[in-house]
């Protein structure tokens, strides 16, 4: 399991903006080591965000993502009080899901 996620999420008249930095190494597999080696690939390959347990938002990654990616967003129909969760699984098989609550 990754590191936890800073989210942020903020709403305004009806509308929620939510920010989101992973923490994730994002290995593209085609980076070499001090000793020439590959260093494997292991990169989130799947995103899936939650407004009070409904899903507002997903994405599927490739290796072209940077480390620790930033993600931003906004939704419709949230209030002070909801929970937004943010879920990922990179292509190991690890995931990671954190939340918070709109401000």
């Amino acid at each position: 399991m990754g590191l936890p996620m800073k989210i942020r999420a903020a709403a305004k008249d009806d509308v929620v903006e939510v920010k989101v930095l992973m923490n994730h190494v994002m290995e593209t597999g085609l980076r070499k080591d001090e000793s020439g080696a590959l260093v494997p690939a292991l990169f989130i390959n799947e995103v899936t965000a939650k407004l009070n347990d409904k899903v507002v938002m997903q994405a599927q990654w490739g290796q072209a993502v940077s480390k620790n990616p930033f993600l931003a967003f906004k939704v419709k129909g949230g209030k002070p009080g909801d929970k937004v969760s943010v879920s990922w699984t990179d292509i190991s098989g690890d995931s990671r899901t954190d939340e918070a609550t709109v401000s």
